[in-house]
């Protein structure tokens, strides 16, 4: 088919999650706080995790990480978002859509390995504590660090490599408030089963092997647990991790809903919905699900609190 009497687009529209005037001004004002807790909750775990020597451990170092991810993937998206709800529409380039794509999935990819790194560190440490020092060393660690990032930044690759191999000469219309790939791929004149088929079966076999992973280690967990004969080393031993299988359960619940649940059995609406909570809410959830039910936590918060008190 011939592309010359069409015109190739240059820049996408964004809709947003409303047009309401009103309900823009109420969803600016209750995202904004959001982002703002995000940002100041995760860097204070990034910088209590810094100054506390009794968290300079491998669970803590997982978790810094998760929390910069997790600063990542919010700004990669909520400040287009808000600027979406002060203007009718915001127009991007094509390039600055796949920056954000590229960005989304970096992020988004990383944090699926290192809730997996999480689950592996929990099962070293309740299984085999004999051998933690060694199966967790600081090799071992920064491994499976660089491992995350290498992974999110091949699956970005892999995104933005077929977003760009795509053809966009008609609607520039995105009914999202982020440049997702499933609406733009909707938008391209020219289908390439190649630009659908690849990056599906990349998220989805990075779902199904960090799902497994954290599975087969929580069911080795389990059996350890309920070897133990003393009730309150079971119960110490399940509440570290607690926090980690609120963390997985809220991520990879809404994940899977949006990339592995057949696309005809929810709207683009329900699509929205459970993007914000994905990528907006739940950066702004682990560090306080993290805070909140951790006694390590909240005893060096406490302790920091209490020498910024003596200083001023």
């Amino acid at each position: 088919m011939g592309t010359e009497n069409y015109t190739i687009v240059t820049e996408f529209l964004i809709l947003g999650l409303a047009e309401d005037a009103t309900v823009c001004a109420i969803l600016f004002s209750v995202f904004l706080g959001v982002y703002s807790v995000t940002l100041v909750g995760n860097v204070s775990i990034i910088m209590l995790i810094r100054k506390s020597p009794k968290l300079h451990t491998p669970m803590y170092l997982f978790l810094s990480h998760l929390a910069f991810v997790d600063i990542g993937y919010s700004s990669s998206v909520t400040p287009v978002m808000l600027v979406g709800f002060l203007h009718k529409g915001t127009s991007v380039p094509v390039a600055g859509c796949a920056a954000q794509l590229c960005s989304v999935v970096m992020f988004g990819t990383a944090e699926c390995f290192l809730l997996a790194a999480m689950a592996y560190d929990r099962y070293v440490a309740i299984c085999s504590p004999l051998l933690y020092s060694t199966q967790m060393s600081s090799r071992v660690c920064f491994l499976l660090v660089g491992a995350s990032y290498l992974g999110g930044s091949v699956n970005a690759w892999i995104f933005t490599g077929c977003l760009l191999n795509l053809y966009f000469c008609g609607p520039n219309k995105i009914n999202h408030f982020f440049c997702d790939y499933s609406p733009l791929l909707k938008l391209s004149c020219l289908p390439d089963l190649t630009s659908e088929v690849i990056p599906a079966i990349s998220s989805g076999s990075i779902i199904v092997v960090t799902v497994f992973v954290i599975a087969l280690s929580y069911v080795y967990i389990l059996f350890s647990i309920l070897k133990m004969r003393s009730t309150e080393g079971r119960q110490k031993a399940f509440s570290t991790c607690t926090s980690h299988l609120t963390a997985v359960t809220l991520f990879f619940g809404t994940i899977t809903f949006i990339y592995v649940m057949p696309k005809s059995s929810y709207s683009t609406d329900q699509n929205k919905v459970v993007s914000v909570f994905y990528t907006v809410v739940i950066p702004m959830l682990n560090p306080l699900i993290y805070s909140l039910r951790n006694k390590e936590v909240k005893e060096a918060m406490r302790k920091l609190m209490a020498k910024i008190h003596w200083w001023f």
